[in-house]
């Protein structure tokens, strides 16, 4: 029984590792696209303009969390009404959030534009493909949603074929515009904007089929006051407000590592950016694990079945920590190598090598704020979420103030690392109010 879903868990955990594996290719398209044909300045300008949307749909992340959760709990309670409604529900949210984002295109364009250290021209070119990109805002919230959806219900496959859909068709379409048609920067833009809008189509395509909703608007209208329900309403907003501030938190934690990184000189922040490269690839298998923890533990919550609960939390974790083992122990054993990979720059490799092992620590101990994570998420405990990560970013900058001046970035990577271990002791002190909350069935 335990072997067989030891299998169960890899087989749901294995397409979204080969879905978040094809996200780096669409980067290295994008930039090959653009390398062959353009100057330093449309590289900039592309690397750039990625990371301003980046910021902007890394925020409303939680249209795909949450969905997730409330999913996956109306799915363990074989509750066909409440699931259709909040797919309606966390539908109508992204579209809302899509269209203010739109609306106030000009507002946000121009204020994250002025926070760029770059030339004019990159900022002419950044400008050109934000004001083009922009309108695929829409499409890709409510395509959040609906990415949750199919992970809250496990169908992990789907998930795949969606992924693949948006990458593939997005790589194809920059390199027509760009390489084919000469357009550049703003080739990258609208090939970006077209996929989003037409992989909309085919998630929302693969959910009706699979959800059966025949008729939406006649569906809609049956559960028009379940998907206005008020309680339920503030509950979607709360859960989400939580989880964009846990995400925020995230960010910071992120961008403090890095900004006290540059304090060291160009090569330490050079040297921790190639090695924060591999705890990201790490991160691409780890998810796998931790969307299927949303998936099975919401499911065991939503069904009150305590029993059942533990045994896919312990089962998926185990899994996990062999996983970021096996990530972790190769990482440090290939350091030299793969770092020769990503810099030609001798001082750079030299630094990178040094702390390669503090990278590797940092990978084999993150499985478990990966799992805790997927498990808040699929009961839905937000606060949690939010107040935990919150104190271990509070917990990561006082370390690093304490331990980053004796010890130089030694000290900071292991700050960095106490910061992944306190998200997971902080989610964990909560856990055990999760089980008293449920009954053995």
């Amino acid at each position: 029984m335990i072997h067989k879903n030891y299998i169960r868990i890899i087989k749901l955990a294995f397409p979204v590792i080969l879905a978040n594996a094809s996200v780096p290719l669409l980067g290295l398209a994008d930039t090959a696209a653009i390398g062959q044909t353009g100057a330093a300045v449309d590289l900039g300008a592309i690397a750039l303009a990625s990371l301003i949307f980046n910021f902007v749909y890394w925020g409303f992340g939680f249209l795909r969390m949450g969905t997730t959760g409330f999913i996956s709990q109306a799915a363990g309670a074989n509750d066909t009404d409440e699931m259709h409604a909040l797919l309606f529900r966390a539908v109508l949210l992204g579209a809302t959030i899509g269209l203010v984002l739109i609306i106030l295109q000009r507002l946000i364009g121009e204020t994250a534009i002025s926070l760029l250290k770059a030339s004019d021209e990159i900022k002419t070119l950044v400008r050109d493909y934000f004001y083009i990109r922009i309108w695929g805002a829409l499409a890709t919230l409510i395509t959040f949603t609906l990415l949750g959806t199919l992970i809250g219900m496990g169908w992990t496959k789907h998930l795949l074929f969606v992924q693949l859909f948006l990458n593939g068709l997005n790589i194809l379409l920059n390199v027509l515009f760009v390489v084919g048609y000469d357009l550049g920067v703003r080739g990258i833009a609208f090939g970006t904007v077209i996929a989003e809008w037409s992989t909309l189509f085919f998630a929302a395509y693969l959910l009706i089929k699979k959800m059966q909703l025949r008729s939406l608007s006649h569906r809609l209208q049956q559960l028009r006051s379940r998907v206005f329900d008020k309680e339920k309403l503030i509950a979607l907003f709360k859960v989400n407000g939580d989880i964009m501030i846990r995400t925020l938190a995230l960010l910071s934690g992120f961008a403090w590592f890095a900004n006290q990184g540059a304090e060291f000189g160009d090569q330490v922040l050079a040297a921790n950016h190639v090695l924060l490269q591999f705890v990201s690839l790490s991160a691409f298998f780890l998810d796998g694990y931790a969307h299927v923890a949303e998936m099975l533990t919401g499911k065991a919550y939503g069904a009150k079945d305590k029993a059942y609960f533990i045994e896919q939390v312990r089962h998926s974790s185990i899994l996990a920590g062999i996983t970021a083992l096996i990530l972790a122990c190769s990482v440090y054993m290939l350091s030299d190598f793969l770092i020769s990979l990503l810099t030609k720059d001798m001082q750079v490799q030299a630094i990178a090598s040094a702390h390669s092992l503090y990278a590797a620590i940092y990978i084999a101990l993150s499985f478990a704020a990966f799992q805790l994570d997927g498990v808040f998420i699929g009961v839905t405990k937000s606060v949690e979420m939010r107040n935990a990560t919150l104190m271990a970013l509070f917990i990561f900058i006082g370390s690093a103030m304490l331990l980053t001046p004796p010890y130089g970035n030694v000290g900071l990577w292991i700050s960095f690392i106490i910061y992944v271990v306190a998200r997971a002791v902080m989610l964990g002190i909560y856990y055990p109010k999760i089980l008293r909350g449920m009954v053995i069935t």
